[in-house]
Protein backbone atom coordinates (compact mmCIF):
# COMPACT_ATOMS: atom_id res chain seq x y z
CA UNK A 1 0.00 0.00 0.00
CA UNK A 2 2.96 2.63 0.52
CA UNK A 3 4.49 1.47 -2.27
CA UNK A 4 1.17 2.83 -4.31
CA UNK A 5 0.92 5.48 -2.54
CA UNK A 6 4.30 6.79 -2.52
CA UNK A 7 5.31 5.60 -6.24
CA UNK A 8 8.24 3.85 -4.33
CA UNK A 9 10.27 4.27 -1.63
CA UNK A 10 8.06 2.52 0.47
CA UNK A 11 11.15 1.22 3.01
CA UNK A 12 11.13 5.06 3.62
CA UNK A 13 7.39 5.49 4.72
CA UNK A 14 7.44 2.55 6.71
CA UNK A 15 10.20 3.79 8.68
CA UNK A 16 8.44 7.60 8.85
CA UNK A 17 5.34 5.82 9.90
CA UNK A 18 6.75 3.80 13.14
CA UNK A 19 8.39 6.83 14.07
CA UNK A 20 5.51 9.16 14.00
CA UNK A 21 3.84 5.97 15.94
CA UNK A 22 6.21 6.16 18.27
CA UNK A 23 6.64 9.78 18.99
CA UNK A 24 2.77 9.96 19.31
CA UNK A 25 2.86 7.23 21.76
CA UNK A 26 5.38 8.88 23.75
CA UNK A 27 3.55 12.17 23.88
CA UNK A 28 0.03 11.07 24.05
CA UNK A 29 0.19 7.50 25.68
CA UNK A 30 -0.58 4.23 24.08
CA UNK A 31 -4.03 4.10 23.24
CA UNK A 32 -6.47 3.50 20.34
CA UNK A 33 -5.06 5.28 17.30
CA UNK A 34 -5.48 5.30 13.37
CA UNK A 35 -3.22 6.87 11.00
CA UNK A 36 -3.84 9.29 8.37
CA UNK A 37 -2.32 11.04 5.18
CA UNK A 38 -3.24 14.01 2.96
CA UNK A 39 -1.55 15.25 0.09
CA UNK A 40 0.26 18.28 -1.35
CA UNK A 41 -0.97 18.94 -4.65
CA UNK A 42 0.98 20.65 -7.99
CA UNK A 43 -1.23 22.78 -10.37
CA UNK A 44 -0.64 21.56 -13.81
CA UNK A 45 -2.46 24.19 -15.97
CA UNK A 46 -5.18 26.64 -15.45
CA UNK A 47 -3.24 29.65 -13.53
CA UNK A 48 -5.41 31.84 -12.03
CA UNK A 49 -8.51 30.26 -13.80
CA UNK A 50 -10.66 29.21 -10.88
CA UNK A 51 -11.44 32.43 -9.29
CA UNK A 52 -13.14 33.36 -12.45
CA UNK A 53 -15.56 30.22 -12.79
CA UNK A 54 -12.83 28.62 -15.17
CA UNK A 55 -11.24 25.41 -15.26
CA UNK A 56 -8.44 23.61 -13.81
CA UNK A 57 -6.08 20.76 -13.92
CA UNK A 58 -4.09 19.73 -10.94
CA UNK A 59 -2.59 16.64 -9.15
CA UNK A 60 -1.94 15.29 -5.71
CA UNK A 61 1.69 14.41 -5.17
CA UNK A 62 3.57 12.20 -3.23
CA UNK A 63 4.53 14.93 -0.68
CA UNK A 64 2.52 14.95 2.29
CA UNK A 65 1.13 15.49 6.12
CA UNK A 66 1.05 12.50 7.90
CA UNK A 67 -1.06 11.97 11.49
CA UNK A 68 -1.44 9.81 14.22
CA UNK A 69 -4.84 10.48 15.80
CA UNK A 70 -6.55 8.98 18.40
CA UNK A 71 -10.24 9.81 19.50
CA UNK A 72 -10.76 11.55 23.21
CA UNK A 73 -13.83 11.35 25.50
CA UNK A 74 -13.20 15.25 26.00
CA UNK A 75 -14.27 18.78 24.28
CA UNK A 76 -10.26 19.36 23.09
CA UNK A 77 -8.68 18.49 19.76
CA UNK A 78 -4.81 18.74 21.05
CA UNK A 79 -2.71 18.65 17.81
CA UNK A 80 1.11 18.77 18.11
CA UNK A 81 3.01 19.90 14.63
CA UNK A 82 6.31 18.48 14.51
CA UNK A 83 6.78 21.55 11.76
CA UNK A 84 6.33 23.83 14.24
CA UNK A 85 7.21 22.27 17.03
CA UNK A 86 4.29 23.49 18.88
CA UNK A 87 0.64 22.15 20.55
CA UNK A 88 -2.56 23.70 19.40
CA UNK A 89 -5.57 23.20 21.16
CA UNK A 90 -8.15 23.68 20.54
CA UNK A 91 -12.11 23.45 22.66
CA UNK A 92 -14.94 22.47 20.41
CA UNK A 93 -17.48 23.81 22.46
CA UNK A 94 -17.51 26.77 21.19
CA UNK A 95 -16.26 27.09 17.47
CA UNK A 96 -17.01 30.94 16.90
CA UNK A 97 -14.04 32.82 14.80
CA UNK A 98 -11.26 33.90 17.31
CA UNK A 99 -9.14 37.04 16.38
CA UNK A 100 -6.44 35.53 18.19
CA UNK A 101 -5.97 32.28 15.96
CA UNK A 102 -6.37 33.98 13.18
CA UNK A 103 -3.59 32.74 9.90
CA UNK A 104 -2.52 30.01 12.26
CA UNK A 105 -3.59 26.13 12.15
CA UNK A 106 -5.52 26.45 15.19
CA UNK A 107 -7.54 28.60 13.17
CA UNK A 108 -8.05 25.62 10.39
CA UNK A 109 -8.93 23.29 13.38
CA UNK A 110 -11.45 25.45 14.73
CA UNK A 111 -12.98 25.94 11.20
CA UNK A 112 -13.33 22.30 9.61
CA UNK A 113 -14.62 21.20 12.73
CA UNK A 114 -17.22 24.29 12.92
CA UNK A 115 -18.21 23.63 9.68
CA UNK A 116 -18.56 20.31 10.21
CA UNK A 117 -20.91 20.85 12.90
CA UNK A 118 -23.18 23.03 10.95
CA UNK A 119 -23.84 20.54 8.35
CA UNK A 120 -24.59 18.32 10.59
CA UNK A 121 -21.69 15.69 11.31
CA UNK A 122 -20.60 14.28 14.36
CA UNK A 123 -17.28 15.91 15.52
CA UNK A 124 -15.10 15.31 18.40
CA UNK A 125 -12.17 15.60 20.47
CA UNK A 126 -8.67 13.96 19.51
CA UNK A 127 -4.97 13.67 20.14
CA UNK A 128 -2.74 13.69 17.17
CA UNK A 129 0.78 14.08 15.81
CA UNK A 130 1.14 15.55 12.47
CA UNK A 131 4.74 15.40 10.04
CA UNK A 132 4.59 17.25 7.25
CA UNK A 133 6.84 16.70 4.16
CA UNK A 134 5.65 19.61 2.06
CA UNK A 135 7.69 22.67 2.53
CA UNK A 136 6.04 25.48 3.83
CA UNK A 137 6.02 28.19 0.55
CA UNK A 138 6.52 25.81 -1.91
CA UNK A 139 2.91 26.19 -3.83
CA UNK A 140 2.18 22.95 -3.13
CA UNK A 141 -0.44 23.79 -0.80
CA UNK A 142 0.08 22.90 2.64
CA UNK A 143 -2.54 24.65 4.12
CA UNK A 144 -5.14 23.06 2.24
CA UNK A 145 -3.56 19.43 3.09
CA UNK A 146 -4.00 20.17 7.00
CA UNK A 147 -7.25 20.78 6.36
CA UNK A 148 -7.94 17.96 4.26
CA UNK A 149 -5.94 15.59 7.19
CA UNK A 150 -8.16 17.50 10.22
CA UNK A 151 -11.65 16.58 8.06
CA UNK A 152 -10.70 13.36 7.25
CA UNK A 153 -9.34 12.64 10.87
CA UNK A 154 -12.98 13.88 12.05
CA UNK A 155 -14.57 11.79 9.46
CA UNK A 156 -13.04 8.60 10.04
CA UNK A 157 -12.70 8.54 13.92
CA UNK A 158 -16.78 9.94 14.21
CA UNK A 159 -18.99 9.60 11.34
CA UNK A 160 -17.52 5.89 9.82
CA UNK A 161 -15.73 7.51 6.80
CA UNK A 162 -19.10 8.15 5.35
CA UNK A 163 -18.54 12.35 4.35
CA UNK A 164 -17.49 12.46 0.22
CA UNK A 165 -13.27 14.01 -0.67
CA UNK A 166 -15.24 16.73 -2.37
CA UNK A 167 -17.44 17.90 0.61
CA UNK A 168 -14.67 17.61 3.18
CA UNK A 169 -12.35 20.23 0.07
CA UNK A 170 -15.60 22.27 0.78
CA UNK A 171 -15.54 22.20 4.63
CA UNK A 172 -11.69 22.73 3.80
CA UNK A 173 -12.03 25.77 1.93
CA UNK A 174 -14.81 27.58 4.42
CA UNK A 175 -12.73 27.55 6.83
CA UNK A 176 -9.58 28.61 5.13
CA UNK A 177 -11.97 31.28 4.52
CA UNK A 178 -13.79 32.53 7.07
CA UNK A 179 -11.58 31.17 9.98
CA UNK A 180 -7.82 31.73 8.30
CA UNK A 181 -8.88 34.95 6.53
CA UNK A 182 -7.61 34.10 3.23
CA UNK A 183 -9.75 34.53 0.08
CA UNK A 184 -9.08 30.95 -1.56
CA UNK A 185 -10.69 28.79 -4.61
CA UNK A 186 -12.03 25.50 -4.15
CA UNK A 187 -8.55 24.00 -5.95
CA UNK A 188 -6.35 22.79 -3.32
CA UNK A 189 -8.21 21.39 -0.87
CA UNK A 190 -10.40 19.21 -3.63
CA UNK A 191 -7.45 17.99 -5.24
CA UNK A 192 -5.80 17.25 -1.85
CA UNK A 193 -8.98 15.65 -1.13
CA UNK A 194 -9.20 13.40 -4.19
CA UNK A 195 -6.00 12.79 -5.13
CA UNK A 196 -4.74 11.40 -8.40
CA UNK A 197 -4.96 13.94 -11.62
CA UNK A 198 -8.32 15.87 -11.36
CA UNK A 199 -9.90 17.88 -13.88
CA UNK A 200 -12.21 20.45 -11.99
CA UNK A 201 -14.67 22.95 -13.85
CA UNK A 202 -15.61 25.70 -11.65
CA UNK A 203 -18.63 27.27 -13.91
CA UNK A 204 -21.28 26.43 -10.85
CA UNK A 205 -18.82 27.66 -7.84
CA UNK A 206 -21.50 25.45 -5.26
CA UNK A 207 -20.88 22.32 -7.03
CA UNK A 208 -17.99 22.02 -9.36
CA UNK A 209 -17.85 19.45 -11.79
CA UNK A 210 -14.92 16.85 -10.71
CA UNK A 211 -13.18 14.76 -13.21
CA UNK A 212 -10.71 12.46 -11.84
CA UNK A 213 -8.15 10.70 -15.05
CA UNK A 214 -6.34 7.61 -15.12
CA UNK A 215 -2.43 8.96 -15.55
CA UNK A 216 -0.04 6.29 -16.18
CA UNK A 217 3.64 6.73 -15.38
CA UNK A 218 4.77 8.97 -18.31
CA UNK A 219 8.14 8.80 -18.42
CA UNK A 220 8.46 12.34 -16.79
CA UNK A 221 9.64 14.12 -13.45
CA UNK A 222 7.35 16.73 -11.89
CA UNK A 223 10.34 19.32 -10.50
CA UNK A 224 9.10 22.02 -8.25
CA UNK A 225 12.00 24.68 -7.94
CA UNK A 226 12.53 27.09 -4.66
CA UNK A 227 13.81 30.44 -6.34
CA UNK A 228 14.06 31.73 -2.64
CA UNK A 229 11.54 34.56 -3.16
CA UNK A 230 9.36 36.03 -0.19
CA UNK A 231 5.45 35.92 -0.25
CA UNK A 232 5.74 38.27 2.40
CA UNK A 233 3.79 42.02 1.27
CA UNK A 234 2.47 40.45 -2.17
CA UNK A 235 -1.10 40.65 -1.14
CA UNK A 236 -1.80 43.22 -3.05
CA UNK A 237 -0.31 41.84 -6.53
CA UNK A 238 -2.63 38.59 -6.31
CA UNK A 239 -5.06 40.37 -5.07
CA UNK A 240 -5.35 42.44 -8.61
CA UNK A 241 -4.86 39.61 -10.57
CA UNK A 242 -9.17 38.41 -9.90
CA UNK A 243 -10.13 42.41 -9.58
CA UNK A 244 -8.90 43.57 -12.43
CA UNK A 245 -10.50 40.11 -14.28
CA UNK A 246 -13.64 40.82 -12.65
CA UNK A 247 -13.48 44.40 -13.62
CA UNK A 248 -13.40 43.17 -17.55
CA UNK A 249 -16.31 41.24 -16.72
CA UNK A 250 -18.44 44.13 -15.43
CA UNK A 251 -17.94 45.71 -18.25
CA UNK A 252 -20.24 43.01 -19.76
CA UNK A 253 -22.56 43.16 -17.17
CA UNK A 254 -21.00 39.59 -16.06
CA UNK A 255 -19.87 38.92 -12.35
CA UNK A 256 -17.05 36.42 -13.87
CA UNK A 257 -15.03 35.97 -17.13
CA UNK A 258 -16.69 32.76 -17.67
CA UNK A 259 -19.91 34.42 -18.43
CA UNK A 260 -18.18 36.14 -21.09
CA UNK A 261 -18.19 35.69 -24.96
CA UNK A 262 -14.92 35.16 -25.94
CA UNK A 263 -15.41 36.75 -29.43
CA UNK A 264 -17.46 40.09 -27.97
CA UNK A 265 -14.49 40.48 -25.51
CA UNK A 266 -12.11 40.70 -28.72
CA UNK A 267 -14.05 43.03 -30.54
CA UNK A 268 -14.06 45.08 -27.77
CA UNK A 269 -10.78 45.02 -26.61
CA UNK A 270 -10.25 48.33 -28.40
CA UNK A 271 -13.04 50.20 -25.91
CA UNK A 272 -11.99 48.64 -22.86
CA UNK A 273 -8.91 49.65 -23.05
CA UNK A 274 -10.61 53.64 -22.97
CA UNK A 275 -12.06 52.56 -19.49
CA UNK A 276 -8.88 50.26 -17.61
CA UNK A 277 -5.35 49.56 -18.20
CA UNK A 278 -4.21 47.41 -20.34
CA UNK A 279 -2.63 45.05 -17.97
CA UNK A 280 -6.44 43.98 -17.31
CA UNK A 281 -6.90 43.28 -20.72
CA UNK A 282 -4.18 41.24 -20.90
CA UNK A 283 -5.43 39.11 -17.88
CA UNK A 284 -8.43 38.48 -19.31
CA UNK A 285 -6.36 37.64 -22.58
CA UNK A 286 -4.88 34.91 -20.29
CA UNK A 287 -7.92 33.79 -18.98
CA UNK A 288 -9.83 32.94 -22.24
CA UNK A 289 -6.93 31.16 -24.16
CA UNK A 290 -5.83 29.20 -20.44
CA UNK A 291 -9.39 28.15 -19.85
CA UNK A 292 -9.38 26.12 -23.44
CA UNK A 293 -5.78 25.19 -22.87
CA UNK A 294 -7.49 22.92 -19.99
CA UNK A 295 -9.17 21.24 -22.16
CA UNK A 296 -6.39 20.15 -24.98
CA UNK A 297 -4.47 19.43 -21.67
CA UNK A 298 -7.11 16.90 -20.37
CA UNK A 299 -7.62 15.48 -24.00
CA UNK A 300 -3.89 14.65 -24.24
CA UNK A 301 -3.82 12.86 -21.21
CA UNK A 302 -6.78 10.99 -22.09
CA UNK A 303 -5.20 10.02 -25.62
CA UNK A 304 -1.92 9.75 -23.92
CA UNK A 305 -0.29 12.23 -26.57
CA UNK A 306 2.16 13.38 -24.48
CA UNK A 307 3.86 15.70 -26.97
CA UNK A 308 1.21 17.47 -27.03
CA UNK A 309 0.57 18.18 -23.37
CA UNK A 310 4.68 19.16 -23.27
CA UNK A 311 3.55 21.33 -26.06
CA UNK A 312 0.65 22.97 -24.27
CA UNK A 313 2.35 23.33 -20.78
CA UNK A 314 5.02 25.29 -22.46
CA UNK A 315 2.17 27.73 -23.85
CA UNK A 316 0.48 28.19 -19.84
CA UNK A 317 4.21 29.30 -19.14
CA UNK A 318 3.93 31.27 -22.15
CA UNK A 319 0.50 32.69 -21.39
CA UNK A 320 1.44 33.45 -17.05
CA UNK A 321 4.34 35.12 -18.26
CA UNK A 322 3.12 37.63 -20.92
CA UNK A 323 -0.39 38.16 -20.74
CA UNK A 324 -1.18 37.40 -16.62
CA UNK A 325 2.23 38.94 -15.84
CA UNK A 326 2.46 37.01 -12.61
CA UNK A 327 6.43 36.05 -12.86
CA UNK A 328 7.53 38.74 -10.47
CA UNK A 329 6.45 41.03 -8.64
CA UNK A 330 6.10 44.96 -9.47
CA UNK A 331 6.80 46.29 -6.20
CA UNK A 332 10.30 45.05 -6.17
CA UNK A 333 12.93 45.62 -9.06
CA UNK A 334 15.27 43.04 -8.11
CA UNK A 335 13.13 40.19 -7.03
CA UNK A 336 13.54 38.25 -10.70
CA UNK A 337 13.99 34.48 -9.33
CA UNK A 338 11.53 33.02 -11.12
CA UNK A 339 12.17 34.78 -14.58
CA UNK A 340 15.93 33.39 -13.68
CA UNK A 341 14.58 29.59 -13.12
CA UNK A 342 12.25 29.52 -16.16
CA UNK A 343 14.54 31.01 -18.44
CA UNK A 344 17.45 28.56 -17.11
CA UNK A 345 14.45 25.36 -17.44
CA UNK A 346 14.13 26.52 -21.05
CA UNK A 347 17.82 26.20 -21.77
CA UNK A 348 17.76 23.06 -20.02
CA UNK A 349 14.70 21.12 -21.48
CA UNK A 350 14.01 23.31 -25.20
CA UNK A 351 12.68 19.93 -27.08
CA UNK A 352 12.51 17.84 -24.31
CA UNK A 353 10.09 18.77 -21.63
CA UNK A 354 8.80 22.08 -20.23
CA UNK A 355 8.52 24.75 -17.59
CA UNK A 356 5.62 27.00 -16.14
CA UNK A 357 5.18 29.44 -13.06
CA UNK A 358 3.74 27.42 -10.02
CA UNK A 359 1.02 28.47 -7.93
CA UNK A 360 -0.04 31.75 -7.63
CA UNK A 361 2.95 33.33 -8.60
CA UNK A 362 5.21 36.25 -7.96
CA UNK A 363 7.91 34.32 -5.42
CA UNK A 364 8.40 31.37 -4.68
CA UNK A 365 8.34 28.45 -7.67
CA UNK A 366 8.57 27.37 -10.72
CA UNK A 367 7.38 24.05 -12.00
CA UNK A 368 9.34 21.71 -15.24
CA UNK A 369 8.37 18.90 -16.57
CA UNK A 370 11.85 16.91 -16.83
CA UNK A 371 12.56 13.05 -18.48
CA UNK A 372 13.16 10.72 -16.23
CA UNK A 373 16.67 10.57 -17.67
CA UNK A 374 17.26 14.08 -17.36
CA UNK A 375 16.48 14.91 -14.05
CA UNK A 376 19.09 14.08 -12.23
CA UNK A 377 21.30 16.55 -14.37
CA UNK A 378 18.41 19.41 -14.40
CA UNK A 379 18.91 19.23 -10.13
CA UNK A 380 22.44 19.50 -10.02
CA UNK A 381 22.57 22.82 -12.59
CA UNK A 382 19.07 24.50 -10.85
CA UNK A 383 20.50 23.74 -7.41
CA UNK A 384 23.80 25.36 -8.45
CA UNK A 385 21.95 28.60 -9.09
CA UNK A 386 19.23 28.57 -6.15
CA UNK A 387 20.79 26.40 -3.41
CA UNK A 388 21.04 22.68 -2.31
CA UNK A 389 17.62 20.92 -1.59
CA UNK A 390 16.05 24.06 -3.88
CA UNK A 391 15.03 20.95 -6.40
CA UNK A 392 12.07 18.97 -5.27
CA UNK A 393 10.49 16.00 -7.38
CA UNK A 394 7.47 15.13 -7.16
CA UNK A 395 5.54 11.76 -8.13
CA UNK A 396 1.61 11.90 -8.89
CA UNK A 397 -0.78 10.52 -6.03
CA UNK A 398 -3.13 8.19 -6.76
CA UNK A 399 -5.52 9.08 -4.33
CA UNK A 400 -6.21 11.84 -1.49
CA UNK A 401 -7.04 12.36 2.17
CA UNK A 402 -7.03 8.93 3.72
CA UNK A 403 -6.82 6.37 6.56
CA UNK A 404 -3.69 4.41 6.04
CA UNK A 405 -4.60 1.81 9.25
CA UNK A 406 -6.10 2.06 13.00
CA UNK A 407 -3.64 0.74 15.12
CA UNK A 408 -3.99 -1.97 17.96
CA UNK A 409 -3.75 -0.51 21.19
CA UNK A 410 -2.52 -2.13 24.53
CA UNK A 411 -5.21 -0.05 26.27
CA UNK A 412 -8.47 0.21 24.67
CA UNK A 413 -9.87 3.81 26.42
CA UNK A 414 -12.49 4.82 23.36
CA UNK A 415 -14.28 1.42 23.07
CA UNK A 416 -17.31 3.62 21.64
CA UNK A 417 -15.28 4.17 18.40
CA UNK A 418 -13.85 0.74 18.25
CA UNK A 419 -17.59 -0.58 17.80
CA UNK A 420 -18.69 2.10 15.57
CA UNK A 421 -15.97 1.60 12.92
Amino acid sequence: MLSELYQGSAEHQQRRYVQAVERFAGRFGDTLAAVFSAPGRTELCGNHTDHQRGRVLAAAVTLDIAAVASPTESRVIRLFSESFDRMYEVGIDSLSPRADEKNTPAALIRGVTARLSELGYKVGGFNALAASQIPVGSGLSSSAAFEVLVGTIQNHLYNSGKISALEIAKIGQYAENAYFGKPCGLLDQATSSIGGVVHIDFNEPSAPVVEKLDMPRWGFDICIVNTGGSHAGLTSEYADIPREMREVAAYFGCEALREVDREKFTAEMSTIRKTMPDRAVLRAMHFFSENERVLRQVESIRERRWGDYVAAMIESGHSSFMLLQNVYPLSSSAERGNALALAVSEKLLKGKGAWRIHGGGFAGTVQALVPCDCTDDYQEKMESLFGEGSVCRLAIRPCGGHMLASLSPTRQESSHWLSST
